[in-house]
């Protein structure tokens, strides 16, 4: 009897280890399918904000291509803290930018060797770099003095480069040999470029800095212009702005003239037309940037570029 109780109460604990481990299991199991149901409710509700954000990206972009819409217009600026939404968008030229494919095709390396100097680069490599962007783009294979053509790219792995055309976008600005100093030193190069600008640098627009380097003065020296620009105030797109109506006019607050005022002012415009209108949106936790470039945008506009950008 005592062996038959034993052998009894042995069955009766391995029956209640084994319904412990089933209720484990399935509690276990019920705790995966909740996070799997949480994460699928996480993300339908990422893909309605992150879709809702596009849209009103788009709205964005369409508001600051409207002609009627000044750059301060209190228009591009949207909080809706009800919804938990946000829209900014910005209205800038792209003339403040340096068009790398006509400092290139315009054979100004005295521009660019500046423009690499100023970020650090030594005399040597500022003048390699600079030929390795004109290898880049002319139609033959000879080397230039310092440059780089096909068989300096081959030696790194790298085929059918360069691509002897003009840059279509600044991203293949990056592909240029030497480039990779540039991108160690100023990673925020591609402020500085641009494909899509009618070509020289807008005196109107562009910052100090960069007006500094093309007209071979200092940053201090510079910054008269946008202070000129920006008017009594100090704030730019306002009624007291003073835009100059002619390259000669600033050059001459910075003390240029002469032969070589002629050959400064060949870098400059006072009224580049192509702007880039950059809308960035945020519904809860997904943010879309838009950004659309637009030659002529106050007068019979032409969508020249658009990209689309999904905010960390």
């Amino acid at each position: 009897m005592r062996s038959r109780t034993h052998i009894r109460n042995g069955k009766d604990g391995f029956a209640l280890v084994a319904v412990l481990w089933l209720i484990a299991i399935l509690s276990l199991a019920a705790v995966t399918t909740l996070r799997v149901i949480s994460f699928d409710m996480q993300l339908a509700t990422a893909k309605v904000h992150g879709s809702r954000a596009f849209q009103l990206a788009e709205m964005g972009i369409a508001l600051g291509s409207n002609p009627a819409v000044e750059r301060n217009d209190p228009l591009l600026h949207r909080l809706d803290e009800a919804n938990n939404e946000e829209v900014h968008v910005s209205i800038t030229s792209e003339g403040a930018r340096f068009n790398i494919n006509s400092l290139v095709f315009a054979e100004d390396k005295s521009l660019l060797r500046s423009i690499f100097i100023e970020w650090g680069l030594d005399l040597d490599s500022a003048q390699a770099l600079s030929d390795a962007f004109t290898d880049w783009v002319d139609a033959d294979d000879e080397v230039a003095l310092n440059g780089a053509e096909i068989e300096d790219y081959e030696k790194l792995g790298r085929l059918n480069q360069p691509f002897n055309r003009p840059f279509y976008h600044i991203e293949e600005m990056a592909l240029v040999l030497g480039m990779d100093q540039i991108e160690f030193l100023r990673p925020d190069w591609r402020n500085w470029f641009t494909v899509w600008s009618a070509g020289t640098l807008d005196l109107n627009e562009a910052d100090a800095e960069l007006i500094a380097v093309a007209a071979e003065v200092t940053p201090e020296q510079a910054s008269i212009i946008p202070e000129t620009v920006r008017g009594i105030d100090d704030i730019r797109d306002t009624e007291d702005d003073v835009p100059f109506q002619d390259v000669a006019a600033a050059l001459s607050l910075l003390g240029i003239g002469g032969e070589t005022g002629q050959m400064i002012a060949q870098r400059f415009t006072v009224k580049d037309t192509t702007t880039r209108i950059t809308s960035t949106a945020r519904s809860a936790d997904s943010t879309r940037r838009i950004t659309a470039i637009v030659r002529n945008r106050t007068g019979r506009p032409a969508l020249l570029d658009r990209t689309t950008e999904i905010e960390p």
